[in-house]
């Protein structure tokens, strides 16, 4: 069996719902448009489903010049990118850079979105960040409001592997992936250096360890099936110190290069 790309996706405000894509561009931080915007709290660092899995049930759109908002009981949110201009200090894990504060009417809606106060940003020119060295070797790699790595990218079968231990499968969404890769055995993507996809060669860089947010229904927002128990159980990697499933990866092509769904995949050496 070929392995192919099925599915594509990008997540415009990190930890909110997906929006999938027959096709994307890359851009020098990963996919075009991902994570590109961030909840934070007042004092700029980040939410995430970890600690608010209502964010599940927050619905981006991306909209000329700028990002369409909706949740349930309140009217649609409307940002304008150009909108966005001064700047704040947030910060994702232990990093800390520079954003685009999208104003007050943002912060609002959020709050009452989330029943907290909130913030919304926007990752700009001047947002500088980048991943772990030790992973993707000396030279910087960019990336945005992603958790540390351009690309997550899963694999169907390793999927129905987890999910005949589960009581009740789950979908792929909740591992929150950008590329999904049919036609491969089940965690071969644990051995596999590279692949091309196209014109794009995908290096896969680290194993991806697994916090609680695969717990969580995305449509919901509430907590359902936990996958980290049977994942416990012959995922555990001593080394990262937590289970894995899925694979960080970075791109090496220019800025542009498409990736299409159904495209063939090749295993590289």
């Amino acid at each position: 069996m070929t392995a192919r790309l099925a599915a594509i996706s990008i997540y415009p405000v990190k930890a909110c719902r997906r929006t999938e894509l027959a096709a994307a561009r890359l851009a020098a931080t990963g996919l075009e448009d991902d994570r590109r915007w961030m909840i934070t709290r007042p004092d700029g660092r980040f939410v995430s489903q970890r600690t608010h899995p209502a964010l599940a049930r927050l619905v981006p759109r991306l909209v000329p010049g700028g990002l369409e908002l909706t949740g349930p009981g309140l009217p649609p949110l409307v940002v304008s990118a150009a909108a966005a201009a001064e700047t704040r200090q947030v910060v994702v894990w232990e990093d800390r850079m520079t954003a685009a504060d999208a104003g007050g009417i943002a912060a609002v809606w959020l709050t009452r979105a989330l029943g907290e106060p909130l913030c919304l940003v926007r990752a700009s020119s001047a947002t500088r960040r980048f991943a772990d060295r030790r992973w993707v070797g000396e030279h910087d790699v960019p990336v945005s409001f992603a958790d540390g790595y351009p690309l997550l990218v899963c694999s169907s079968a390793s999927l129905a592997l987890l999910n005949a231990r589960l009581p009740a499968p789950v979908p792929m969404e909740r591992f929150r992936p950008n590329l999904v890769i049919d036609g491969l055995e089940a965690f071969a993507e644990d051995g596999i250096r590279a692949v091309r996809i196209g014109a794009v060669v995908l290096r896969f860089v680290k194993p991806c360890t697994r916090c609680t947010v695969p717990a969580i229904d995305q449509d919901s927002g509430e907590r359902s099936t936990d996958p980290g128990p049977a994942l416990k159980e012959f995922r555990w990697d001593p080394a990262l110190r937590g289970v894995t499933f899925g694979v960080n990866a970075l791109a090496e092509a220019a800025p542009g290069a498409r990736l299409e769904r159904g495209a063939a995949v090749e295993l590289l050496d």
